[in-house]
């Protein structure tokens, strides 16, 4: 797909056998969808309720391909120590 890919975000929905999963679009559309090389070469793992990017074929947009889990980063905020001297 690379290069005529659509780059859709969505969310895991299902979780079938061989590395496919049910995700759920932003829009609100269906794709069924494969694991991409990269992310079964270092086991990277996908669970249902995970947030995912999608390559979907322009050729065919009810199939695609996982490229990336996007991780949900909760800011910190580092504790106020203060006995620091400036």
């Amino acid at each position: 797909m690379g290069k005529d890919g659509i780059e859709m975000t969505g969310v895991i929905k299902d979780c079938y056998p061989n590395a496919q999963f049910k995700v759920v679009c932003d829009n609100g559309h269906e794709v069924t969808a494969y694991l991409a090389g990269k992310m079964r070469r270092f086991f990277i793992r996908v669970l249902p309720g995970d947030k995912v990017i999608v390559e979907v074929s322009p050729y065919d947009l009810k199939r695609g391909r996982i490229v990336r889990r996007v991780s949900e980063i909760v800011p910190t905020i580092p504790p106020d120590n203060g006995d620091q001297k400036s």
